[in-house]
Protein backbone atom coordinates (compact mmCIF):
# COMPACT_ATOMS: atom_id res chain seq x y z
CA UNK A 1 0.00 0.00 0.00
CA UNK A 2 1.49 3.16 -0.38
CA UNK A 3 2.77 5.23 1.86
CA UNK A 4 1.72 9.40 2.56
CA UNK A 5 2.83 11.07 4.76
CA UNK A 6 0.75 14.98 5.66
CA UNK A 7 3.33 16.94 7.97
CA UNK A 8 0.29 20.00 9.66
CA UNK A 9 -0.30 21.40 12.82
CA UNK A 10 -3.75 21.65 13.02
CA UNK A 11 -5.26 18.29 14.04
CA UNK A 12 -8.82 18.84 12.51
CA UNK A 13 -7.40 19.23 9.29
CA UNK A 14 -4.86 16.32 9.35
CA UNK A 15 -7.57 14.04 10.67
CA UNK A 16 -10.32 15.29 8.28
CA UNK A 17 -7.56 14.94 5.07
CA UNK A 18 -5.85 11.48 6.60
CA UNK A 19 -9.47 10.16 7.00
CA UNK A 20 -10.22 10.74 3.27
CA UNK A 21 -7.07 9.66 1.94
CA UNK A 22 -7.21 6.58 3.91
CA UNK A 23 -10.43 6.37 2.12
CA UNK A 24 -9.19 6.00 -0.70
CA UNK A 25 -6.65 3.24 -0.66
CA UNK A 26 -3.55 5.46 0.58
CA UNK A 27 -1.82 4.43 4.29
CA UNK A 28 -1.47 7.32 5.70
CA UNK A 29 0.78 8.52 8.36
CA UNK A 30 0.32 12.18 10.41
CA UNK A 31 3.14 14.41 12.12
CA UNK A 32 1.87 17.64 14.16
CA UNK A 33 5.31 19.69 13.51
CA UNK A 34 8.15 20.00 10.78
CA UNK A 35 10.67 18.44 13.16
CA UNK A 36 8.63 15.40 14.08
CA UNK A 37 7.95 15.25 10.28
CA UNK A 38 11.26 15.04 9.18
CA UNK A 39 12.09 11.90 11.77
CA UNK A 40 8.79 10.79 10.68
CA UNK A 41 9.80 10.33 7.31
CA UNK A 42 13.59 8.88 8.12
CA UNK A 43 11.69 6.22 9.23
CA UNK A 44 8.81 5.23 7.11
CA UNK A 45 10.00 6.65 3.92
CA UNK A 46 7.10 7.58 1.85
CA UNK A 47 6.14 7.90 -1.83
CA UNK A 48 4.64 11.36 -1.22
CA UNK A 49 4.38 14.10 1.24
CA UNK A 50 2.10 16.96 2.12
CA UNK A 51 3.29 19.26 4.21
CA UNK A 52 2.15 22.72 5.56
CA UNK A 53 4.08 25.57 4.70
CA UNK A 54 2.78 27.75 7.74
CA UNK A 55 3.90 26.16 10.85
CA UNK A 56 5.88 27.27 13.68
CA UNK A 57 9.65 26.80 14.23
CA UNK A 58 9.74 24.22 11.70
CA UNK A 59 8.18 25.33 8.67
CA UNK A 60 7.19 23.85 5.30
CA UNK A 61 10.05 25.64 3.56
CA UNK A 62 12.64 24.30 6.17
CA UNK A 63 10.85 20.41 5.98
CA UNK A 64 11.41 20.60 2.31
CA UNK A 65 15.10 21.91 2.56
CA UNK A 66 16.04 19.20 4.94
CA UNK A 67 14.27 16.40 3.07
CA UNK A 68 15.65 16.98 0.17
CA UNK A 69 18.94 17.50 0.60
CA UNK A 70 18.83 14.07 2.53
CA UNK A 71 20.14 11.86 -0.02
CA UNK A 72 18.00 8.48 1.06
CA UNK A 73 15.16 10.82 1.14
CA UNK A 74 15.19 13.32 -1.87
CA UNK A 75 13.25 11.35 -4.26
CA UNK A 76 10.35 11.69 -2.16
CA UNK A 77 7.59 13.89 -3.86
CA UNK A 78 7.20 17.35 -1.77
CA UNK A 79 3.73 18.91 -1.95
CA UNK A 80 3.41 22.18 -0.18
CA UNK A 81 0.17 23.17 1.03
CA UNK A 82 0.21 26.84 1.52
CA UNK A 83 -2.49 30.32 1.57
CA UNK A 84 -0.05 32.31 0.18
CA UNK A 85 -0.35 32.45 -3.41
CA UNK A 86 1.95 34.87 -4.86
CA UNK A 87 4.49 33.54 -7.45
CA UNK A 88 7.38 34.98 -5.30
CA UNK A 89 6.40 32.11 -2.46
CA UNK A 90 6.09 29.61 -5.26
CA UNK A 91 9.42 30.61 -6.91
CA UNK A 92 10.79 30.55 -3.38
CA UNK A 93 8.98 27.09 -2.71
CA UNK A 94 10.59 25.81 -5.78
CA UNK A 95 14.09 26.70 -5.20
CA UNK A 96 13.60 24.83 -2.28
CA UNK A 97 13.21 21.91 -3.76
CA UNK A 98 9.54 21.32 -3.41
CA UNK A 99 7.59 19.36 -6.19
CA UNK A 100 4.30 21.36 -6.05
CA UNK A 101 1.88 23.50 -4.63
CA UNK A 102 -1.87 23.04 -3.15
CA UNK A 103 -3.54 26.67 -1.72
CA UNK A 104 -5.72 26.22 1.09
CA UNK A 105 -8.57 25.33 1.10
CA UNK A 106 -8.16 22.30 -0.77
CA UNK A 107 -9.89 21.24 -3.68
CA UNK A 108 -9.71 17.60 -3.43
CA UNK A 109 -10.51 16.31 -7.26
CA UNK A 110 -7.25 18.77 -7.82
CA UNK A 111 -5.76 17.08 -4.85
CA UNK A 112 -6.05 13.63 -6.31
CA UNK A 113 -4.82 14.57 -9.39
CA UNK A 114 -1.50 16.18 -7.95
CA UNK A 115 -1.18 12.61 -5.72
CA UNK A 116 -1.59 10.48 -8.63
CA UNK A 117 0.55 12.47 -10.80
CA UNK A 118 3.38 12.56 -7.62
CA UNK A 119 3.16 8.80 -7.39
CA UNK A 120 3.89 7.99 -10.83
CA UNK A 121 6.48 10.57 -10.57
CA UNK A 122 8.12 8.55 -7.57
CA UNK A 123 7.56 5.33 -9.04
CA UNK A 124 9.61 5.78 -11.60
CA UNK A 125 11.95 7.34 -9.44
CA UNK A 126 11.81 3.99 -7.91
CA UNK A 127 12.36 2.13 -11.13
CA UNK A 128 15.30 3.64 -12.44
CA UNK A 129 17.02 3.65 -8.91
CA UNK A 130 16.68 -0.24 -9.14
CA UNK A 131 18.13 -0.12 -12.85
CA UNK A 132 20.92 2.32 -11.65
CA UNK A 133 21.43 -0.21 -8.75
CA UNK A 134 21.49 -2.89 -11.19
CA UNK A 135 23.80 -1.52 -13.55
CA UNK A 136 26.33 -0.30 -10.80
CA UNK A 137 26.88 -4.38 -9.37
CA UNK A 138 27.55 -5.57 -13.13
CA UNK A 139 29.84 -2.48 -13.69
CA UNK A 140 31.39 -3.32 -10.18
CA UNK A 141 31.73 -6.70 -11.26
CA UNK A 142 33.24 -6.08 -14.79
CA UNK A 143 35.41 -3.62 -12.85
CA UNK A 144 36.50 -6.81 -11.01
CA UNK A 145 36.81 -8.88 -13.81
CA UNK A 146 38.86 -6.59 -15.66
CA UNK A 147 41.56 -5.91 -12.87
CA UNK A 148 41.51 -9.88 -12.25
CA UNK A 149 43.28 -10.05 -15.53
CA UNK A 150 46.07 -7.49 -14.65
CA UNK A 151 49.24 -8.78 -13.55
CA UNK A 152 50.41 -8.95 -9.34
CA UNK A 153 53.35 -6.74 -8.89
CA UNK A 154 56.62 -8.08 -8.92
CA UNK A 155 59.04 -7.77 -6.00
CA UNK A 156 61.55 -10.46 -6.95
CA UNK A 157 65.10 -9.75 -9.04
CA UNK A 158 65.59 -9.32 -11.52
CA UNK A 159 62.70 -6.90 -12.55
CA UNK A 160 60.64 -5.60 -9.66
CA UNK A 161 57.60 -3.83 -11.08
CA UNK A 162 54.83 -2.10 -9.20
CA UNK A 163 51.75 -0.77 -10.70
CA UNK A 164 48.60 1.91 -10.29
CA UNK A 165 45.27 1.23 -12.22
CA UNK A 166 42.83 4.58 -11.41
CA UNK A 167 39.77 4.28 -14.11
CA UNK A 168 37.76 7.80 -14.25
CA UNK A 169 34.58 5.58 -13.90
CA UNK A 170 34.26 1.91 -12.78
CA UNK A 171 35.37 0.47 -16.15
CA UNK A 172 37.96 1.87 -18.32
CA UNK A 173 39.89 1.33 -21.54
CA UNK A 174 43.34 1.40 -20.22
CA UNK A 175 45.05 -2.29 -20.00
CA UNK A 176 48.54 -3.39 -19.24
CA UNK A 177 51.05 -6.91 -18.50
CA UNK A 178 54.10 -7.73 -18.41
CA UNK A 179 55.60 -11.45 -18.44
CA UNK A 180 58.48 -14.01 -19.49
CA UNK A 181 58.43 -14.60 -22.91
CA UNK A 182 61.29 -17.74 -22.28
CA UNK A 183 63.80 -17.40 -19.30
CA UNK A 184 65.75 -14.48 -20.92
CA UNK A 185 63.10 -11.92 -22.19
CA UNK A 186 60.35 -9.98 -20.80
CA UNK A 187 57.25 -8.40 -22.64
CA UNK A 188 55.71 -5.47 -20.96
CA UNK A 189 52.91 -3.66 -22.96
CA UNK A 190 50.21 -0.64 -22.13
CA UNK A 191 47.54 0.15 -24.02
CA UNK A 192 44.88 2.73 -23.97
CA UNK A 193 41.56 2.58 -25.91
CA UNK A 194 39.62 5.51 -26.83
CA UNK A 195 36.71 6.42 -24.61
CA UNK A 196 35.60 4.88 -21.19
CA UNK A 197 32.80 2.70 -19.99
CA UNK A 198 31.84 -0.90 -21.01
CA UNK A 199 32.70 -0.40 -24.83
CA UNK A 200 36.31 0.62 -24.27
CA UNK A 201 36.56 -2.26 -21.55
CA UNK A 202 35.56 -4.44 -24.00
CA UNK A 203 38.15 -4.03 -26.34
CA UNK A 204 40.84 -4.04 -24.05
CA UNK A 205 40.15 -6.81 -22.68
CA UNK A 206 39.92 -8.85 -26.13
CA UNK A 207 43.14 -6.94 -26.92
CA UNK A 208 44.47 -8.00 -23.75
CA UNK A 209 43.30 -11.41 -24.11
CA UNK A 210 45.13 -11.44 -27.27
CA UNK A 211 48.20 -10.88 -26.19
CA UNK A 212 47.94 -12.97 -23.38
CA UNK A 213 47.03 -16.48 -25.54
CA UNK A 214 49.65 -15.09 -28.11
CA UNK A 215 47.02 -16.18 -30.54
CA UNK A 216 48.37 -13.77 -33.44
CA UNK A 217 48.94 -15.62 -36.68
CA UNK A 218 52.55 -15.51 -37.59
CA UNK A 219 53.71 -12.99 -35.28
CA UNK A 220 57.20 -12.75 -33.40
CA UNK A 221 56.55 -11.62 -29.83
CA UNK A 222 60.35 -10.80 -29.69
CA UNK A 223 59.55 -7.91 -32.09
CA UNK A 224 57.60 -5.53 -30.87
CA UNK A 225 57.04 -3.81 -34.96
CA UNK A 226 55.56 -7.52 -35.38
CA UNK A 227 53.15 -6.94 -32.59
CA UNK A 228 51.62 -3.88 -33.18
CA UNK A 229 51.43 -4.55 -37.45
CA UNK A 230 49.38 -7.79 -36.33
CA UNK A 231 47.52 -5.22 -33.82
CA UNK A 232 46.89 -3.22 -36.68
CA UNK A 233 45.66 -5.55 -39.30
CA UNK A 234 43.53 -7.81 -36.48
CA UNK A 235 41.89 -4.39 -35.44
CA UNK A 236 40.48 -1.59 -38.16
CA UNK A 237 38.78 1.21 -36.54
CA UNK A 238 35.75 0.19 -38.93
CA UNK A 239 35.05 -3.30 -37.44
CA UNK A 240 34.95 -2.14 -33.70
CA UNK A 241 32.51 0.53 -33.98
CA UNK A 242 35.33 3.04 -34.98
CA UNK A 243 37.13 2.42 -31.82
CA UNK A 244 40.86 2.52 -31.90
CA UNK A 245 43.84 2.28 -29.41
CA UNK A 246 47.37 3.11 -28.08
CA UNK A 247 50.23 0.88 -27.09
CA UNK A 248 53.54 1.00 -25.89
CA UNK A 249 55.15 -3.08 -26.33
CA UNK A 250 58.79 -3.60 -25.07
CA UNK A 251 60.85 -6.65 -25.06
CA UNK A 252 63.63 -7.04 -23.02
CA UNK A 253 66.75 -9.35 -22.77
CA UNK A 254 67.93 -9.52 -19.00
CA UNK A 255 71.48 -11.15 -20.43
CA UNK A 256 72.12 -8.53 -22.48
CA UNK A 257 70.09 -5.45 -20.96
CA UNK A 258 68.81 -4.36 -23.66
CA UNK A 259 65.52 -3.21 -23.73
CA UNK A 260 63.81 -2.72 -27.83
CA UNK A 261 60.20 -1.22 -27.99
CA UNK A 262 57.49 0.27 -30.25
CA UNK A 263 54.69 2.13 -30.00
CA UNK A 264 51.22 3.63 -31.88
CA UNK A 265 50.18 7.26 -30.91
CA UNK A 266 51.34 6.48 -27.40
CA UNK A 267 52.98 8.53 -25.08
CA UNK A 268 56.67 7.22 -24.67
CA UNK A 269 58.03 5.09 -21.62
CA UNK A 270 60.26 7.16 -19.66
CA UNK A 271 64.22 5.71 -18.63
CA UNK A 272 65.85 6.87 -15.81
CA UNK A 273 69.40 6.15 -14.96
CA UNK A 274 71.84 7.13 -12.45
CA UNK A 275 75.16 8.72 -14.29
CA UNK A 276 76.63 9.60 -11.13
CA UNK A 277 75.82 10.68 -7.64
CA UNK A 278 72.13 12.65 -8.08
CA UNK A 279 73.24 12.88 -11.57
CA UNK A 280 70.24 11.33 -13.24
CA UNK A 281 69.80 10.60 -17.27
CA UNK A 282 66.10 10.55 -18.36
CA UNK A 283 65.29 9.19 -22.07
CA UNK A 284 62.00 9.36 -23.52
CA UNK A 285 61.51 5.65 -25.41
CA UNK A 286 58.99 5.86 -27.97
CA UNK A 287 58.51 6.14 -31.63
CA UNK A 288 55.78 8.42 -33.50
CA UNK A 289 53.19 7.24 -35.03
CA UNK A 290 49.52 6.49 -35.34
CA UNK A 291 47.26 4.61 -33.13
CA UNK A 292 46.30 0.93 -33.97
CA UNK A 293 43.24 0.77 -35.97
CA UNK A 294 43.60 4.23 -37.87
CA UNK A 295 44.53 3.11 -41.22
CA UNK A 296 45.77 -0.24 -42.78
CA UNK A 297 49.60 -1.70 -43.84
CA UNK A 298 51.13 1.05 -41.01
CA UNK A 299 55.14 0.48 -40.92
CA UNK A 300 56.01 0.27 -37.13
CA UNK A 301 59.14 0.88 -36.18
CA UNK A 302 61.47 -0.55 -33.62
CA UNK A 303 63.92 1.27 -30.57
CA UNK A 304 66.60 -0.12 -28.91
CA UNK A 305 68.51 1.39 -25.73
CA UNK A 306 70.59 0.05 -23.03
CA UNK A 307 69.73 -0.82 -19.48
CA UNK A 308 72.16 -0.02 -16.53
CA UNK A 309 72.01 -1.70 -12.92
CA UNK A 310 69.54 0.08 -10.70
CA UNK A 311 67.66 1.62 -13.65
CA UNK A 312 63.79 2.51 -13.59
CA UNK A 313 61.40 2.55 -16.60
CA UNK A 314 58.13 3.89 -16.38
CA UNK A 315 55.37 3.07 -18.83
CA UNK A 316 52.00 5.09 -18.27
CA UNK A 317 48.91 6.48 -20.42
CA UNK A 318 48.41 9.54 -21.13
CA UNK A 319 46.06 10.37 -18.61
CA UNK A 320 48.83 10.93 -15.93
CA UNK A 321 50.04 13.84 -17.14
CA UNK A 322 47.02 15.87 -19.23
CA UNK A 323 45.53 17.05 -15.66
CA UNK A 324 44.05 20.40 -15.59
CA UNK A 325 44.96 21.67 -12.70
CA UNK A 326 43.19 24.51 -10.71
CA UNK A 327 44.44 27.45 -12.10
CA UNK A 328 43.08 26.31 -15.22
CA UNK A 329 46.28 25.48 -17.00
CA UNK A 330 47.24 21.95 -18.09
CA UNK A 331 49.74 19.53 -16.93
CA UNK A 332 52.41 18.08 -18.72
CA UNK A 333 54.75 15.44 -19.85
CA UNK A 334 57.69 17.29 -19.13
CA UNK A 335 56.49 18.19 -15.85
CA UNK A 336 55.53 14.83 -15.28
CA UNK A 337 59.12 13.31 -15.93
CA UNK A 338 60.45 16.52 -13.55
CA UNK A 339 58.33 14.69 -11.24
CA UNK A 340 59.66 11.19 -11.14
CA UNK A 341 62.91 12.62 -11.59
CA UNK A 342 62.67 14.82 -8.24
CA UNK A 343 61.39 12.10 -6.26
CA UNK A 344 64.20 9.78 -7.63
CA UNK A 345 67.03 12.59 -6.19
CA UNK A 346 65.47 12.50 -2.94
CA UNK A 347 65.02 8.91 -3.01
CA UNK A 348 61.64 8.99 -2.05
CA UNK A 349 59.59 7.29 -5.21
CA UNK A 350 57.00 5.71 -4.86
CA UNK A 351 54.20 5.21 -6.56
CA UNK A 352 51.58 6.35 -3.93
CA UNK A 353 53.50 9.93 -3.86
CA UNK A 354 53.30 10.08 -6.79
CA UNK A 355 49.58 9.81 -7.53
CA UNK A 356 49.39 11.39 -4.50
CA UNK A 357 51.38 14.65 -5.87
CA UNK A 358 49.48 14.11 -9.04
CA UNK A 359 45.77 14.16 -7.18
CA UNK A 360 47.02 17.28 -5.39
CA UNK A 361 47.21 19.03 -8.97
CA UNK A 362 43.68 18.02 -10.07
CA UNK A 363 41.30 20.96 -10.11
CA UNK A 364 38.66 17.85 -10.08
CA UNK A 365 37.49 15.36 -7.41
CA UNK A 366 38.25 12.39 -10.29
CA UNK A 367 40.25 12.22 -13.21
CA UNK A 368 38.57 12.60 -16.64
CA UNK A 369 40.68 10.19 -17.99
CA UNK A 370 41.89 6.34 -16.76
CA UNK A 371 45.02 6.41 -15.78
CA UNK A 372 47.79 3.56 -15.49
CA UNK A 373 51.23 3.46 -14.36
CA UNK A 374 54.02 1.21 -14.67
CA UNK A 375 57.09 1.29 -12.59
CA UNK A 376 59.82 -1.32 -13.49
CA UNK A 377 63.06 -1.42 -11.57
CA UNK A 378 66.29 -2.84 -12.99
CA UNK A 379 68.72 -5.10 -10.72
Amino acid sequence: MTQILLIDDDSIFRMTLSRRLRHQGYEVSTAADGKEGIEMAKQLRPALILCDWAMPESNGLKVCRAIKSDPDLSTIFFILLTAYGETSNRIQGFDTGADGFLSKPLNFHELNAYIRAGLRINQLTQDLTAQKQTLEVQLTEGADYVRSLLPSPIKEPPLHVDTRFIPSIQLGGDCFNFYQLDPDYWAIYLLDVSGHGIGAAMHSVSVLNLLRSQSLPRVNYYQPNHVLTALNEAFPMSDHNNRYFTIWYGVYNQTTRRLMYASAGHPPAVLISEQSSNNFETQQLGQPGLPIGFFPNINFKNGFCDVAEGSNLYVFSDGIYEIQQSNGEMWSLDAFISLLVDYRKRQSLSLDEVLKHITSLNADNSFSDDLSLLEIQFD
